[in-house]
């Protein structure tokens, strides 16, 4: 304590002043954490999950004495981090992720990947001993430093203690470039790790200095296409040419919408999208895996593009997958900005860094000023839209004469979730159906298809659900609930949050997938069928609790589970794996 400033309140034999002290906002006095928290907040970070403990305590003073970062305390640090990533996909803005010392960052990791190639700003504070003390047998030691090197844009490391004006420079500077580098070009996590010494508790008055309030903006140009690139790459979607858009998952956007349209109306352009893609038009396919599964290879063949044309993120289909990694070469170009040359139909000719918004508006100005009709593409774009229409009349006949099953639920969920509603999904079966019902009436889809992990997705869409003045729905199966059973202790799932939940038994997706369906070791090894005691954890949770087992049962329940109440609710949906698994494999075995 004899090095501490002024400012420093120190408790000894002496009687402290406490009505002075109850009037001060305190703060720690770990300049490197002041500084930090300082900076962030000026890069226009609003939010911080927090997840106790001792080493980050001032960390946590320091982030909770700021009045502009709104705090939310998670204890597991696993769920923190998915929390903080559905609420930065919701916000379109950067979230503090703060945690003590040892493995506790390690828990972070699955959440940060998938904010990595989602491009979801995550700032990752962590607490950890000075570096004399690692490898040395200490208590929660190791190390941290770039321990998610991997899965973040840069890894930052800040030594304690932070005793000189130098430090404190190197501090801000480091903050700033850790939120340019979040927040610049493809929006991806960065990592700050933070050693911090003894005495971790002490309290300080605000003290604002010039490192503290030292704000370093990124001006980022417009960026647009030469007219000469405008021109080579329009030539690849001129009329004449067979052009096909697919969109993966994305955030929604009017101006794209607009610009995509637009293209569209040349005639010789379709524009397919996932259930995640977030497209909202008429114009648009948004049933791929109905129309592709619904055409002869003959139809298929006849249909196949000169141009294919990507944006947003990983795909689900694996019919388009399959479609365009086969065949003819075709010329592919990515639009996006990612760091890396994305080629996953293996056709990749053409990447463009760019935003799909601006790429797309571009072309389809520069395509309509072109003029020209469409006389060798023959109409490419409608006969798409005829096969597009035929393969929902083919889905609407199979799924009215189905079992009950999956397929029958998810049907009624999807067509019966309320307008205005965010619609949030896991990983296995769930988004898969989801392809097969758009649900043009949520304002929103999103799932973690970044890196498709099952683990996390409750609690990335509770966190998505904080940010959502609407309600939130969220689709999951029994055996995706369990991977997250934390999350049902959650102190900031909001009363409007909506989760069903598909109760098959476990694992359908291995029911059904050609690499495990047909396996002796199904049952004991994937599918693995276990209690899972989802009404006790509801109720002892103080969610709202349905469960349906048949259609009729589900058109009762439904309405009770989204009528507005004091408290989230879940609706258990209970059907046979087996007979979802057949129907769901027949369905893709249907024909136009």
């Amino acid at each position: 304590m004899a090095g501490a400033g002024p400012s420093v309140l120190l408790i000894s034999g002496r009687l402290a002043n406490f009505a002075a002290m109850e009037q001060m906002e305190m703060t720690t006095d770990k300049d490197s954490c002041r500084i930090l928290v300082s900076v962030m907040l000026k890069h226009g970070v609003r939010e911080a999950v927090v997840s106790p403990g001792s080493r980050n305590a001032p960390l946590v003073v320091a982030v909770s004495a700021c009045a502009g970062i709104r705090t939310t305390v998670v204890v597991d640090e696993r769920c923190a981090a998915f929390v903080a990533l559905g609420k930065a996909s919701v916000s379109a803005a950067p979230v503090m992720l703060v945690c003590t010392s040892g493995t506790a960052v390690l828990n972070y990791a699955p959440a940060v990947a998938e904010a990595y190639y989602r491009n979801i700003p995550l700032v990752v504070v962590s607490a950890d001993r000075p570096m004399e003390w690692i490898d040395q047998d200490d208590s929660q030691t190791l190390r941290q430093y770039e321990a998610l090197s991997h899965y973040v844009k840069r890894s930052y490391n800040i030594p304690s203690p932070c005793a000189d004006d130098a430090l404190r420079w190197y501090v801000n500077r480091v903050a700033n470039d850790a939120m340019i580098n979040c927040l610049s070009g493809r929006r991806a996590p960065v990592h700050i790790n933070v050693q911090l010494d003894a005495p971790l508790g002490t309290l300080a008055a605000p003290r604002h200095d010039r490192w503290a309030e030292r704000h370093i903006r990124m001006v980022e140009p417009e960026m647009s296409l030469s007219p000469e690139q405008t021109a080579g790459l329009a030539r690849l979607l001129a009329p004449g040419r067979k052009v096909l858009v697919i969109a993966g998952f994305h955030d929604p956007c009017p101006e794209l919408d607009r610009a995509l349209e637009s293209l569209s109306e040349s005639g010789n352009v379709a524009v397919m999208c996932e259930t995640v893609a977030n497209l909202r038009s008429g114009r648009f396919i948004h049933d791929i895996d109905a129309t592709l599964s619904s055409m002869t290879e003959e139809e298929l063949a006849a249909m196949r593009p000169d141009t294919v044309v990507t944006l947003g993120g990983a795909i689900v289909s694996r019919f388009v997958k399959t479609y365009l990694r086969g065949g003819a070469p075709v010329e592919h170009i990515h639009v996006g900005m990612t760091d890396n040359t994305v080629d996953c139909f293996q056709r990749l000719t053409v990447r463009v860094p760019m935003h799909p918004a601006d790429f797309f508006g571009t072309m389809a100005g520069y395509v309509r000023s072109a003029g020209g009709a469409d006389p060798c593409a023959g109409g490419y774009g409608v006969r798409w839209q005829d096969y597009a229409l035929r393969g929902r009349r083919v889905h609407a006949g199979y799924v009215e004469s189905a079992p009950w099953s999956d397929l029958k639920a998810m049907g009624f969920v999807m067509s019966h979730l309320p307008e205005g509603c965010a619609l949030q999904l896991s990983n296995g079966t769930s988004v898969r159906y989801a392809q097969l019902f758009p649900a043009m009436q949520a304002v929103r889809s999103d799932c973690n298809r970044g890196v498709s992990g099952i683990d996390g997705c409750t609690s990335t869409a509770i966190g998505a659900s904080t940010e959502y003045s609407g309600p939130t729905v969220f689709v999951t199966g029994d055996m995706s609930a369990q991977y997250d059973m934390g999350a049902f202790a959650l102190d900031c799932v909001p009363a409007r949050f909506r989760m069903v939940v598909l109760c098959n038994g476990g694992g359908g997706i291995f029911r059904f997938i050609g690499s495990t369906s047909a396996l002796p070791q199904l049952e004991e090894y994937f599918v693995v069928p276990r209690r899972f005691p989802l009404r006790q954890l509801a109720e002892a949770y103080g969610y709202g609790y349905f469960e349906a087992g048949s259609e009729e049962d589900l058109a009762v329940q439904f309405d009770r589970f989204m009528a507005p109440s004091d408290r989230p609710a879940v609706l258990a949906i209970h059907t046979s794996g087996d007979v979802s698994a057949s129907v769901l494999r027949e369905y893709f075995r249907l024909k136009g």
